[in-house]
């Protein structure tokens, strides 16, 4: 067997920040039970692997694993694959069209392509494949303790801490900006969270972290940050899933019945690897029907994996 692949920083524009995955774009030779064991060696947040799809109008099937499981559905694993995929394609000279269709098990996700001026495919957008769930509230005291702050920082004015997905679930908390920056996962205060709480996905209790930016022209509207510890990821650079699902819960909370909701937001920064993300919700007769999340790609690697 000899597999290729490429690896990919993700919502940034150069090497080395944004968030890193690894894409095999023609993952047909490579068995299901190995699949956990490569991604564990690239040791990233996420690796995808590309499969043909069940249905012929779709791009293709997508499966996605962190260190230690395969997930239902990711944000920057989408944008980065789909940014692999139409590479690939312009070098052979064809083109993947506007928009890719990946079949996984959250759903169909819908991923439109981002060009610059000459025409090249720098990023891309997905669409949430879920629509918005908001579930369990969780005390301001337990989201401090698993980030090591004082109940203070964590702020309720405009929501409390909440279970929120839209295909993956997390918990969403607002904090003051000092915060953000100090903040600290403890595991084992995750680990009591998990296990006494009725947090979605089975144990898996992924805190994601917000606070608003200072503003100004060219600055991001909000600041964030993502702990998983559970999961094996310590902190993630850049979590489009948990932005996708941020931009939501924000417009469900807007008045106006009817709005689009747009905004920029950072991470990754504490990490040395600053990602920027491009988020969006549509608001219709009251309801959230749609959410995305996009930014830019850098390629960073190739190479082939050998039996």
């Amino acid at each position: 067997m000899n597999a290729r692949y490429l690896t990919v920083d993700v919502f940034t524009d150069r090497r080395f920040g944004g968030n890193q995955l690894a894409v095999f774009p023609d993952a047909r030779q490579i068995k299901s039970d190995l699949m956990p064991r490569i991604a564990q060696e690239f040791n990233y947040s996420e690796t995808t692997f590309v499969l043909p799809p069940e249905r012929p109008e779709h791009t293709a099937r997508v499966r996605i694993f962190t260190r230690q499981t395969e997930l239902p559905f990711a944000g920057h694993p989408n944008v980065g694959t789909a940014f692999v995929l139409a590479t690939d394609a312009e070098r052979a000279g064809t083109s993947l069209g506007v928009t890719v269709m990946f079949e996984e098990t959250a759903g169909l996700v819908p991923v439109d392509l981002m060009r610059d001026a000459a025409g090249r495919v720098v990023g891309a957008t997905l669409t949430a494949p879920q629509p918005l769930s908001v579930g369990a509230r969780v005390p301001a005291e337990v989201v401090a303790a698993c980030a090591g702050l004082e109940r203070a920082a964590v702020l309720t004015a405009a929501h409390e801490p909440t279970v929120t997905s839209v295909g993956l679930p997390f918990v969403i908390a607002e904090v003051t900006g000092d915060a953000l920056t100090i903040a600290k996962p403890d595991t084992a205060a995750f680990a009591d969270a998990a296990r006494t709480l009725p947090i979605a996905g089975g144990g898996r209790f992924s805190l994601f972290l917000y606070a608003r930016a200072a503003g100004g022209p060219g600055a991001p509207h909000l600041r964030a940050r993502m702990f998983s510890p559970l999961g094996g990821t310590v902190e993630d650079p850049a979590t489009g899933s948990a932005n996708a699902a941020l931009v939501g819960l924000l417009a469900s909370f807007d008045p106006a019945a009817t709005t689009t909701l747009a905004l920029d937001v950072v991470q990754g920064v504490e990490m040395g690897r600053p990602s920027r993300l491009a988020l969006g919700a549509d608001k219709r007769a009251g309801a959230v029907v749609r959410v995305r999340v996009g930014g830019r790609c850098a390629p960073v690697m190739e190479g082939t994996l050998r039996a």
